[in-house]
């Protein structure tokens, strides 16, 4: 199996638990108890944690327990191909019906927003489900119902800047933002700031010429953010560069804190 997959085999006592730290796809053949039990206390978000797939010990059924649409579906498919039974439960695997994430896959692609799977998986269950490609540059405006899909990228940029600051000033606030944190801007799934600097020239220029994808962020979802307030509670807001760079964050960790430069402040989330 390991060879039909290009992996590993790892046999030792803890051998699941550090599979599951160190890579993005787990085959366990050993009871399903056994490992329900031993990742129970090791899963914490869908959106990190490897695909777990369980094969029974005689070799016959293969059952995606975990991330089934982060390629524990794909593991079981081709284990099927060489003669496992595949047992899939994910509704729109089951139904024969395509997911977010799954199309993602299949372009090499990052889902940005990642909340908007829920609702539109399941419109994927009630029927066919548009799928757009758009070619920058472009602004698109997304509802929270609507997934968008981006290049893969580790970071997210949070953006905060005082009113009319200049293109320039931002972009290269960012370069160095960026340099300090050794990160190249190919690393970059998104640059984020507050829906109240949708009219700030400065910063969709500055973002456009960092060649990146912008999103801005509604005031709900900037305030129920566990950050440290800022001066933006002026505007209502509990910040801009840190709540918004995790909002979008697919670990939710700050990696670099607010940090100003003249007009502009940034921070860094993975």
């Amino acid at each position: 199996m390991a060879r039909w997959l290009n992996g590993e085999v790892v046999e030792r006592p803890d051998a699941l638990e550090l599979a599951f730290h160190e890579h993005e796809g787990v085959v366990a053949v050993m009871a399903m108890g056994i490992v329900v039990r031993k990742i129970a206390p090791l899963v914490r978000d869908k959106w990190v944690d490897p695909a777990v797939v369980v094969v029974t010990p005689d070799l016959r059924f293969c059952v995606p327990v975990l991330g089934g649409h982060h390629g524990g579906n794909e593991i079981a498919r081709t284990l099927a191909g060489h003669g496992l039974t595949p047992v899939i439960s994910t509704a729109t695997d089951a139904l024969g019906k395509d997911s977010v994430e799954e199309i993602a896959g299949r372009h090499g692609m990052e889902v940005v927003n990642k909340s908007s799977t829920v609702a539109v998986n399941r419109a994927f269950l009630d029927g066919d489900v548009p799928v757009y490609r758009i070619d920058g540059p472009a602004v698109v405006l997304a509802s929270s119902n609507v997934s968008v899909l981006s290049m893969r990228g580790e970071y997210v940029v949070g953006i905060g800047c005082n009113r009319g600051t200049a293109a320039e000033e931002i972009r290269q606030a960012v370069l160095d933002a960026l340099a300090s944190m050794d990160i190249g801007a190919e690393e970059v799934l998104a640059y984020t700031s507050t829906i109240k600097k949708a009219d700030e020239a400065g910063l969709l220029s500055a973002v456009r010429e960092l060649d990146g994808r912008l999103f801005l962020i509604d005031d709900d979802t900037i305030n129920s953010q566990p950050v440290s307030p800022s001066k933006a509670e002026i505007i209502g807001l509990v910040g801009v560069a840190e709540p918004s760079a995790l909002a979008l964050a697919k670990r939710k960790e700050i990696i670099m804190k607010r940090r100003a430069y003249g007009n502009v402040t940034v921070a860094i989330a993975r």
